[in-house]
């Protein structure tokens, strides 16, 4: 998929490579990706999409032909909903952002509702810089969560109202190197799910952050500003130091 991105790829095609039937192809793929391979695909474009427009002079008709488009229109509105952003306001803000909007149709709205309560963990190595923790209706993080937070650091966090219905808990962070942002293997990312919700339903979770490896969906959203909490525990930092001297 990584090699051939500009090109029209199709299950068929895939299966034959991998020397698989269709369905066992698709099957074996769901259970390692947690995702359908069509999806993987999708996701694998938007992020070469992300990465050339970050990293990159060409024009956004220009990366949308890269990545497997022929329409730049279609190219920009499912990169708009899948990210956040415009492919253009992406660019202009460097790749980041410091607020994701929640879904707030009314399909939503309405439903009954519930709270998930939990914990970020992950191995040594974990960055300790912003933490973004959201409901997904799949194992995608693209779009509008129903729920999400931005915690400063890993730890405790509560999810609180979650609409009823089944949703993946997914989370990512990003080290506080400007430099190192863009690389995938910067990346620490953690799911659970799916998760049904309730009315009144009450779930506790724990959720361990770990190096994004090659089978895991891409993050599609864009990246939260991890300088962001840097320059806030620097700026705490220097005001205990000062009351201290004080």
């Amino acid at each position: 998929m990584q090699e051939n991105l500009a090109n029209q790829l199709t299950i068929d095609d895939m299966a034959k490579t991998a020397l698989f039937s269709k369905f066992h192809f698709s099957r074996i793929f769901q259970r390692a990706t947690g995702v359908s391979p069509g999806r993987f695909l999708f996701a694998l474009r938007l992020q070469q999409a992300k990465r050339l427009l970050r990293s990159t002079s060409l024009s956004v008709a220009d990366v949308s032909l890269q990545v497997g488009y022929s329409s730049v229109g279609t190219f920009s509105s499912r990169f708009t909903r899948s990210v956040g952003l415009s492919p253009t306001r992406y660019r202009r803000l460097g790749g980041f952002t410091t607020h994701v909007p929640i879904a707030d149709g009314h399909a939503v709205a309405n439903r009954p509702r519930g709270t998930v309560r939990g914990r970020i963990t992950g191995a040594p190595g974990l960055p300790t810089s912003r933490v973004f923790v959201g409901m997904f209706p799949q194992r995608i993080p693209e779009g509008r969560p129903v729920q999400c937070r931005i915690l400063d650091t890993p730890g405790p966090f509560t999810l609180d109202p979650v609409p009823a219905g089944t949703w993946h808990l997914l989370a990512h962070s990003v080290g506080p190197d400007e430099e190192a942002v863009p690389a995938a293997e910067a990346t620490w990312v953690g799911s659970i799910g799916p998760l049904l919700i309730t009315r009144n339903s009450f779930l506790e979770v724990e959720l361990s952050l770990q190096p994004m490896r090659i089978v895991d969906p891409p993050v599609l959203l864009a990246l939260l500003d991890a300088r962001q909490s840097a320059l806030r525990r620097e700026r705490a930092r220097r005001r205990a130091v000062g009351a201290v001297h004080g």
